[in-house]
């Protein structure tokens, strides 16, 4: 037991490492090959974000242990929105300024429905997994579409990502870390598949919770770190907007995977419980980022609902999946 959490401990740390040199690595090399910091940010970043999600999904998956990688996806997506934004608004209160923020809203809350439909049957088989997957490939892209035609706009998103973007890493420099970055996550995946793994045997709980729970939370990582970052430079329109990319990229590629890879059977629970929570979530947030009255603002007060919404969710897992 204490190897394993000692594992997962050295797992989460990896990941969320190796996920920040994979961004840079893959921002960079985008950045020196021409590619729109907007384009790169939409993407690239937040696909970077999702990679510890996709990883740990897909070495679940292979392993045999698809509720981990269920509970993954939309525990992560749970964790970004209710203890993400909502400690980075406690930290600093986050003004939506962005058009495209308030576009890919309605298409999150879209996309988990569709999720939700097609899980209906208690399964994620194989034509789930396609369908998803191919529905990133649209989202990919639009996308890229949205860059393409905001690039010369004054969306307040597109400067935003023109002064984070690096510029200071050559293209063989941004090769390497992207390598590096890659190695890190892959090998931290599997050590932190295994622990978590481990852990759930030996407290006598299922898979979907470890993945919901705990690895959804250490796997979110990266996206708190970048939430608060961006909101402490003033760009609280990345900060949303990178939990809205990471969120979709899990509902379509971490949750897509298992899928494909080792099609199964999901708990019921999740249909019942953790589906609508985090529909609820995207809601609240829809209707936060949009305002109730003018502009739209996560502020403190918000925020603090947002965590408590976590902590209730939390306590709602305990009571109703832990034997």
């Amino acid at each position: 037991m204490l190897i394993q959490l000692v594992a997962l401990a050295a797992g989460f740390g990896l990941l969320v490492w190796g996920a920040d040199r994979f961004v840079a690595g893959a921002a960079g090399t985008a950045r020196n090959l021409g590619v729109s910091p907007l384009i790169i940010g939409l993407t690239i970043v937040g696909f970077g974000t999702s990679a510890p999600e996709i990883l740990v999904s897909a070495v679940a998956s292979l392993q045999g242990n698809s509720g981990l990688a269920v509970g993954n996806a939309i525990g992560s997506n749970i964790t970004n929105i209710a203890l993400i934004l909502g400690l980075t608004a406690l930290v600093v209160p986050l003004s939506v300024h962005s058009r495209i923020v308030r576009r890919e809203l309605p298409i999150l809350i879209g996309v988990g429905l569709v999720a939700l439909f097609l899980l209906r049957d208690h399964s994620l088989d194989r034509i789930d997994g396609i369908l998803l997957l191919g529905g990133l490939l649209v989202l990919l892209s639009y996308t890229v579409y949205v860059g393409l035609s905001t690039r010369n706009s004054k969306d307040a998103m597109v400067a935003e990502y023109e002064a984070e973007i690096p510029m200071d890493l050559s293209l063989r420099a941004s090769l390497i870390w992207l390598a590096i970055g890659l190695v890190v996550l892959v090998a931290s995946s599997r050590l932190l598949v295994w622990a978590a793994v481990g852990i759930a045997e030996s407290f006598g709980v299922s898979d979907l919770v470890i993945g919901l729970t705990i690895v959804a939370l250490g796997t979110s990582l990266p996206e708190l770190a970048a939430s608060i970052a961006s909101a402490l430079k003033k760009e609280p329109d990345i900060a949303i907007g990178n939990v809205i990319g990471s969120n979709l990229f899990n509902l379509l590629a971490v949750l897509g995977l298992p899928g494909l890879i080792n099609p199964d059977t999901i708990d019921p629970q999740v249909l019942t419980r953790d589906m609508p929570v985090m529909l609820a979530l995207s809601v609240a947030l829809l209707l936060m980022a949009n305002g109730f009255r003018g502009q739209g603002r996560i502020n403190r007060l918000e925020g603090a609902l947002l965590v408590l919404a976590y902590l209730g969710y939390q306590t709602l897992l305990y009571f109703t999946a832990v034997k």
